[in-house]
């Protein structure tokens, strides 16, 4: 039954003891280290149920000593509880024996282990005094630390004032402070010089630093406020005499005044010295260079005005100079239109409905060239229409009134409206001049195309004066347009009610070929419409489809007049035709007036063939026509009594048609002026010929004339188309 008993166990029960047990057994432990023999104990008469337990707590013990598993496991074999009891105690006595006896043979070592650590502590009692005093000394060195950084504090604080003063001294004495240097440059220097230049400006901020200073009441600023006074006017004065002696130089005759302009820009810190510090002379300065140059400006174009007019043709278009009015050799100068101009005796004299080589004048090489010199044209005695005098004469104004604009504004430190003031100030009276001179000049022109040509100049010239970034004229160029567009729409009326107003009947004897009012258009529309196409104008194109409606209706009018359909055929065919061909010159294909003209030319053209046609072959065209009506009908049977009329067709456009094709070839070419046109026309009456042969073969097969014996002297139709085109006209 003996069993190994855990401690759990052991100190349980041991807690079961009496407190009388429980103090021997720790008497008989603390009389161990003495003597081996007095640690022997007798619980052999230990008794379990001894009535001193008290009676609650041995209600306790026994429920967890039942619970036990050992307990449990012994009270289900039946081991009495006493004995195993004792049992236990005496297992427990022997292994507390047994670890007496271990220390009790290690208290040799236990002793040494007792006195090594009594050594360490001594050890670590040294070092902690040692360290102690280190402490000691490192809070020491701390203060020492300390207080060298509070002293460097305050010696970097002291060096920052002192620099910080020195800095504002060092600048005030250097702003106060007037050199010999610069007194002796300012006074003997000539301001032309470098130096010069360079002291003004130290000059000048010596003044403004000055002026600050004195608001802040420094009072160094008395000692030099004499000095730099009398620096200052003597400055002045020097700056006033050269200024003006540069402007007094414009006046000089001759003189290209964009020298001295340039020689100024190179001082232009001597009108902001004078602004600054005496704008009574700089005022002065500017309203004398103002006056100076308005004059000039003045002068200078209207002289070149006056001397360029003088190169205009001698002869110029007149209030009779219309459309409608009747040619006579004294107003008809376009029939050298379309030579450009050329001919002895339209050497000074322009064209009014051609344009000709004028419109160079809106392209880019002339437009921007080189301005007229009059005298050289009177030498050479060279004539020009006045869209070139125009062009020159304003492209002299841009010129000018760029490079013054900017001048104005770098010169004299303006911009926007003040520019602008200062600039009309110079140049108001020369465009007013040339205002009243366009006015004099547009009331009394006839010239359409030079007005239109005007017009489109100034467009080009607003585009240039706005790539330069000068709005200086800008008011100028909308105030000449809406000069030039209200006349050029006049006379645009004018010619439209002179062609309405013309009567046929007064024109005396009229031919087939293109009349002049016609080509009088023809050229006059080319010529507007090719302009207008880089700058499209609503209301000109609506004046020009008036003016188209006119022409059209004049044709009529006038074709009218003619007799014979044919004639009236060839009036208009060869009007048109005439009117496309100039249009397509200069006017682009897809142009309303082209397409307009077109689809009339080939509606008249399809009339006219038919018409060329009727005289050798009508008899077969009306039989074709008729027989195709009754097939569309159903009423072939009514064909069936036409044989003898069959007949004499066929052997009489056999007979004949070679003769009739030749005849109506000279014909052709007889009656249209232009040959290629001509040639389109046989071209197309051969082609229609063709057709209507081939449906006459149609015609004879169908039942009721299938089966004539004439049907075999039909000519086969390709072999027909082989002779014909024998008779076409190359050209």
């Amino acid at each position: 039954m003996a069993a190994v008993v855990g401690p759990e166990e052991n100190r349980r029960r041991r807690q079961q003891l009496r407190p009388s047990e429980m103090e021997e057994e720790e008497a008989a432990a603390g009389g161990m280290g003495h003597s081996e023999e007095t640690l022997q104990l007798n619980l052999g008469d230990l008794d379990l149920t001894s009535e001193e337990f008290i009676l609650d707590e041995v209600d306790i013990h026994i429920q967890a000593n039942l619970e036990d598993a050992l307990v449990q496991e012994a009270l289900k074999t039946g081991v009495d509880l006493r004995q195993y009891s004792k049992q236990v105690e005496l297992e427990l006595q022997q292994i507390e024996n047994a670890s007496i006896k271990d220390y009790i043979k290690e208290s040799k070592n236990i002793a040494s282990l007792h006195t090594q650590i009594t050594a360490c502590d001594a050890v670590l009692e040294r070092m902690e005094a040692m360290l102690s005093s280190f402490q000691s000394d490192l809070s020491s060195i701390s203060c020492e630390i300390q207080t060298l950084q509070e002293q460097s504090v305050a010696m970097n604080v002291r060096l920052r004032n002192r620099q910080a003063v020195r800095g504002r001294l060092s600048q005030l004495v250097d702003e106060l402070v007037v050199p010999n240097v610069m007194i002796s440059t300012i006074l003997e220097t000539p301001v032309t010089e470098q130096g010069f230049l360079e002291q003004l400006h130290e000059l000048n901020n010596k003044i403004n630093a000055v002026k600050e200073q004195a608001f802040r009441e420094t009072m160094a600023c008395a000692d030099v406020a004499d000095v730099l006074d009398k620096l200052k006017a003597k400055a002045v004065a020097k700056i006033r005499e050269f200024i003006l002696q540069k402007i007094y130089s414009f006046r000089k005759p001759m003189t290209n005044y964009q020298i001295p302009q340039n020689a100024l820009l190179k001082y232009r810190f001597f009108y902001q010295f004078l602004l600054g510090h005496e704008r009574s002379v700089a005022k002065e300065v500017r309203d004398e260079y103002l006056e100076t140059m308005s004059k000039i400006y003045l002068s200078y174009f209207k002289s070149y005005t006056t001397r360029l007019m003088k190169v205009q043709y001698e002869e110029v278009a007149e209030k009779d100079d219309l459309m409608g009015v009747e040619d006579t050799a004294k107003k008809d100068i376009l029939s050298w239109g379309r030579q450009g101009g050329r001919g002895p005796s339209l050497r000074n004299r322009n064209t009014i409905f051609t344009l000709g080589n004028r419109g160079s004048v809106i392209g880019g090489a002339e437009l921007e060239g080189p301005i007229i010199v009059p005298h050289s044209a009177q030498k050479s005695d060279v004539r020009y229409p006045f869209e070139s005098l125009f062009r020159s004469q304003h492209y002299a104004l841009l010129d000018n009134s760029c490079r013054e604009y900017l001048f104005l504004c770098d010169f004299f430190l303006v911009t926007g409206t003040p520019a602008l003031d200062l600039f009309n100030a110079v140049m108001g009276k020369t465009l007013a001049m040339f205002l009243k001179h366009m006015d004099a000049y547009v009331s009394d022109c006839y010239d359409s195309i030079a007005i239109f040509l005007c017009i489109h100049i100034v467009l080009r010239f607003k585009a240039i004066v706005a790539k330069r970034n000068v709005p200086a004229i800008d008011k100028y160029w909308d105030t000449l347009l809406e000069m030039l567009w209200p006349r050029f729409e006049h006379i645009l009326e004018l010619n439209i009610q002179s062609i309405q107003n013309t009567d046929p009947q007064r024109l005396g004897f009229l031919d087939t070929r293109p009349h002049y009012i016609t080509r009088r258009y023809a050229e006059f529309s080319s010529a507007i419409v090719s302009i207008n196409q880089t700058f499209p104008h609503d209301r000109t194109l609506t004046l020009l489809g008036q003016l188209q409606a006119e022409v059209e209706n004049f044709v009529l009018r006038v074709a009218a007049e003619f007799s014979s359909r044919k004639e009236q055929l060839i009036f208009l065919i060869n009007n048109y035709d005439m009117m496309l061909g100039v249009l397509m010159e200069r006017a682009v294909e897809e142009s309303k007036e082209v397409e307009g003209f077109q689809q009339l030319l080939n509606a008249r053209t399809q009339e006219f063939i038919e018409e060329l046609l009727a005289p050798g072959f009508g008899g077969m065209i009306a039989f074709v026509k008729e027989a195709e009506a009754l097939a569309e009908r159903g009423q072939l049977e009514r064909l069936r009594g036409e044989e003898a009329r069959v007949t004499q067709l066929v052997r009489g456009f056999a007979g004949t048609w070679k003769a009739a094709v030749e005849s109506l070839s000279q014909d052709v070419m007889r009656s249209f002026t232009n040959f290629k046109n001509g040639t389109t026309i046989i071209q197309g009456a051969l082609t229609q010929l063709i057709q209507y042969y081939h449906r006459f073969h149609k015609v004879m097969a169908l039942a009721p004339l299938k089966a004539l014996p004439v049907r075999s002297e039909l000519i086969n139709i390709h072999h027909l188309m082989v002779e014909v085109k024998k008779h076409k006209p190359n050209f």
